[in-house]
């Protein structure tokens, strides 16, 4: 079974910058034969950077935001690629769509991190993936996932390290839940072995930072059930309200 889940999975599968410093002297005269110099106030201690890595792991949601399910790192094991650079695709314009399918950081970033919410095995598992960019990188890159979206309706092949996901559709949907400064969404139909299944992908933009949700059924997918893997919306709510 856990073969038959990785070949599933795989056919889809501020800095903020503060220092505070402050000096000074102040003398005091005294008489004429004694003149007293000010101590220079001492120097505050530089205020630690975060890192771009830092501040992710301290936006992404926890096991306690999403009560009775599981918040896991992916399996490597069955990843589809580890960067875009391992990706490719008959329709260049469509990679965003790939990247995001398959978690897989989107343009750039400065730091990623991935977690997979998982609950009931035989339930949708959702991954989120949370990127970090330098100032306006971020915008442009969720530019171009929308443009992806409205140019690749027709559908798609991505291939990485032998393996091929062939998506027949892509259709721009409602976003489960709107929020930071902008929202998009989108649903992929595929087919596997002559199975229908139906994945769903948002992406929120919150400053320089994305959020790529993608859920689906690889337990349907690897028995040969159709399925169509909503995203939940509590987990996506529930990290939207991180990203503030």
């Amino acid at each position: 079974m856990k073969r038959a889940l990785s070949a599933a999975l795989t056919t889809l599968s501020l800095i903020s910058l503060a220092t505070l410093t402050a000096c000074g002297g102040n003398s005091d005269s005294g008489t004429d034969k004694d003149t007293a110099a000010g101590k220079p106030k001492a120097t505050a201690p530089k205020k630690e950077q975060t890192t771009p890595e830092e501040r992710l792991k301290q936006l992404m949601i926890t096991k306690a935001d999403v009560s009775g399910q599981n918040l896991d790192k992916p399996d490597s094991e069955f990843a589809f690629a580890a960067s875009p650079e391992e990706v490719t695709v008959e329709k260049p314009v469509c990679a965003p769509l790939a990247y995001a399918m398959n978690q897989v950081p989107l343009g750039e970033p400065q730091a990623d991190l991935t977690r997979v919410v998982t609950g009931d095995p035989s339930q949708p598992f959702t991954y989120v993936t949370l990127t970090t960019y330098e100032s306006g990188r971020a915008e442009s890159t969720l530019a171009g996932l929308s443009r992806a979206v409205d140019a690749c309706g027709g559908g798609f092949t991505a291939k990485a390290n032998g393996n091929t996901s062939a998506y027949d559709s892509v259709t721009a949907e409602k976003p489960v839940a709107e929020a930071g400064d902008e929202s998009l969404a989108f649903a992929s139909a595929l087919t596997f072995r002559g199975i229908s299944h139906t994945v769903h992908t948002q992406a929120v933009r919150s400053g320089d930072v994305l959020a790529v949700y993608f859920s689906v059924n690889g337990m349907a997918i690897a028995n040969g059930r159709p399925s169509d893997a909503k995203l939940p919306a509590a987990a996506v709510k529930a990290q939207n309200a991180k990203l503030g």
